[in-house]
C-alpha cells in the first residue's frame, strides 16, 4: 500500500520516533505508545497504522531477542513453548481487529494508550528478587501468554510491558529476567500479527521500512544498555513521551 502524504519531514519524524521507541522498548517496554500515535498523527488510517506499526516493530523486537539469546540473558528452553503460544494468540487477535470499525479504533487507541501511560506512572518500583510463582507453567503458557498475545494482535501498545509484568507477578521472575523474556514473546506476537496484516493489505511498506531502520538502531543501543540504566528513569521517560505524543495527536 502507498501513502501519498509521505514527505521528507514526516519520514524523518517517524524515523526518529522509531529510534527512540526501539531504545525504550528494549529497556522498559512501551515503544508502541510512541510509534502508533506517531503513525496516526501522520495521517495514516488506524487499521493501516496498526499493520505498519507491526512491520517496523518486528525489527526492534527481533534485534532485541537475538541480543538477549546471544548474550544468554534468555535461554531457549525458557521460551521455546511460550513463543508459539504468543504467536497463536496474536494471530487470533489480528484476525478479530480486521472486523472492527475503524472509527471505533480512532477513539479506542488514544484511550488505551492513556490508560497504559497512567499505569506506567503509578506502578510502584519493582525489586529484583525472585518470588514464588502464582500460576502454573501450563496455565501461564496456555492462557496468560495467548491472552496477552491476543491483545497485541488487536491493539498492541504496552504488550512488552504486559509480558514483563505477567512474568514478574505470575511466574515470580526477576524483573530483568522477565524483561528479557518479554522481548522474545513480543517478537513472536509481532510476526504473527504482521503476517495477518500483510494478507489483509494493511501495511505501508515505505513507511514501515523507514521506521525499521530506526528500530534497528534503537534496539541495538537498548540491548547494550539494558542492564546498566535504572529502569525507573526509563519508565518516567516513556510516560512523558507517551502523553506528549497523545497531546500532539489530539490537537492534530
Amino acid at each position: 500500500m502507498e501513502f501519498a502524504g509521505l514527505t521528507i519531514e514526516i519520514a524523518l519524524f517517524l524515523f526518529t520516533i522509531a529510534i527512540i521507541a526501539g531504545f525504550l522498548d528494549t529497556l522498559a517496554g512501551g515503544g508502541g505508545l510512541l510509534t502508533l500515535p506517531a503513525l496516526m498523527m501522520s495521517g495514516i488510517p488506524p487499521l493501516v497504522a496498526l499493520g505498519t506499526n507491526k512491520l517496523q516493530s518486528c525489527v526492534g523486537a527481533g534485534t532485541a531477542s537475538v541480543m538477549m539469546l546471544r548474550n544468554r540473558r534468555v535461554r531457549w528452553r525458557q521460551v521455546k513453548e511460550l513463543m508459539p503460544a504468543a504467536f497463536i494468540g496474536s494471530a487470533i487477535g489480528t484476525v478479530i481487529v480486521q472486523f472492527v470499525n475503524t472509527e471505533a479504533l480512532t477513539f479506542i487507541i488514544p484511550v488505551v494508550i492513556s490508560v497504559i501511560g497512567i499505569y506506567f506512572l503509578v506502578t510502584p518500583t519493582v525489586d529484583a528478587d525472585n518470588k514464588p510463582a502464582k500460576v502454573s507453567t501450563s496455565g501461564y503458557r496456555n492462557f496468560v501468554v495467548p491472552l496477552i498475545g491476543c491483545y497485541d494482535g488487536i491493539l498492541g501498545p504496552g504488550t512488552g510491558s504486559f509480558f514483563t509484568l505477567a512474568g514478574r507477578a505470575l511466574r515470580g521472575q526477576k524483573f530483568l529476567e522477565a524483561t528479557a523474556i518479554a522481548k522474545t514473546l513480543n517478537f513472536s506476537t509481532n510476526i504473527a500479527s504482521l503476517i495477518v496484516f500483510l494478507f489483509a493489505g494493511q501495511v505501508i511498506w515505505l513507511v514501515g521500512i523507514t521506521m525499521m531502520f530506526g528500530q534497528l538502531i534503537g534496539a541495538w543501543l537498548g540491548s547494550h544498555c539494558l542492564f546498566k540504566i535504572p529502569i525507573n528513569y526509563l519508565r518516567y521517560l516513556v510516560v512523558i513521551m507517551c502523553f506528549g505524543m497523545l497531546a500532539k495527536y489530539i490537537t492534530t
